[in-house]
């Protein structure tokens, strides 16, 4: 709902955010989206150095499909940081709803990243497999490992953090992917114990297969999240019933229709159609959208509501969806 004040939107003064409760969840969310973004790309860089310099030690392919996955790692952090600059500027005149697609966009470039490492690597390892190779040098692997799964674990507790307070998609999605690098560190120490202790030359490679086919599922998963944000996906049909109840609620309103969500970014957007009984004036009709309003951005903080009040019984074309 607007409060009736009329803000111009330019360049010196871009949008509103005093007393605007997005603007400010936007603003606490920020400095922390930034910090692991940049602790992505540190942790990302840290790892290439010690991976490059085990893999040309022990010539394991394993040990070069996480290589490659942390380069990887490093070039869509990069990507997620710039995207996570733009999301965070405040809407302007040509952006009125803001940036916050910028986020999914970079998604969709880490899916595009991870299944292209994850076919360089089905590449490796198959001709690994056509000319098996014995691994030197292995007790460096298995330190490189050690050393970069703990690394990565406490990154991922802290994507995790930042995750839960400011609901960036775009920290999700690298979250995930480094939740796949301890597993896929993992393999890979189980991969040089088989190849060395065991004797079986074909661990290398085959696990190496099994982390690409494992990589290209969580690609999937994030280009699918990301498409969904980007063509204006519902909410979920658990926060469409929560909306509902919350708005059925109030004594006063005598039913709502048209409900349309979306998110961009930390925003929610939320917009219905409110049936107010006919003979209410119209100030007591606005008073009544602003309390529902305000019930709903308690539910949901980051959301930004349009409501349209209509007269109780009025017949007009709806949209129906099955």
């Amino acid at each position: 709902m607007d409060n009736g004040e009329i803000v111009p939107l330019n360049d010196s003064n871009p949008t509103p955010t005093a007393g605007d409760p997005v603007a400010q969840l936007a603003i606490q969310g920020g400095g922390l989206m930034r910090a692991a973004a940049i602790a992505s790309v540190t942790v990302a860089s840290i790892l290439i150095v010690t991976k490059f310099g085990a893999w040309l030690m022990t010539d394991s392919v394993s040990l070069l499909s996480t290589l490659i996955d942390s380069i990887l790692d490093a070039a869509a952090s990069l990507i997620n940081l710039y995207a996570i600059y733009h999301a965070l500027q405040p809407a302007d005149r040509e952006h009125r709803f803001g940036h916050g697609k910028a986020e999914p966009l970079a998604s969709l470039a880490q899916a595009a990243f991870i299944c292209g490492s994850a076919v360089f690597l089905l590449v490796e390892a198959g001709e690994r497999i056509a000319n098996p190779k014995e691994v030197s040098n292995t007790e460096v692997g298995y330190w490189v490992m050690v050393f970069s799964i703990v690394l990565t674990i406490g990154l991922v507790g802290f994507q995790r953090y930042v995750v839960k307070k400011s609901g960036s998609v775009a920290i999700d999605a690298d979250s995930l992917h480094y939740q796949t690098d301890v597993l896929i560190n993992i393999g890979v120490m189980i991969s040089l114990f088989l190849s060395t202790t065991v004797g079986w030359k074909y661990a290398d490679p085959l696990i190496a297969v099994l982390i690409a086919l494992y990589i290209i599922k969580g690609a999937w998963g994030i280009g699918q999240t990301a498409l969904g944000i980007l063509m204006d996906r519902e909410l979920e049909d658990e926060d469409r019933q929560k909306i509902r109840d919350i708005v059925m609620a109030h004594e006063e309103v005598k039913g709502m229709h048209d409900l349309r969500t979306r998110t961009s970014g930390v925003h929610v957007f939320i917009q219905f159609h409110l049936e107010l009984d006919g003979d209410m004036k119209l100030i007591q009709a606005h008073e009544i959208s602003e309390a529902v309003e305000m019930e709903l951005m308690d539910a949901f903080p980051s959301a930004e509501v349009i409501i349209h009040e209509d007269p109780e019984g009025i017949e007009e074309p709806r949209a129906v969806f099955g």
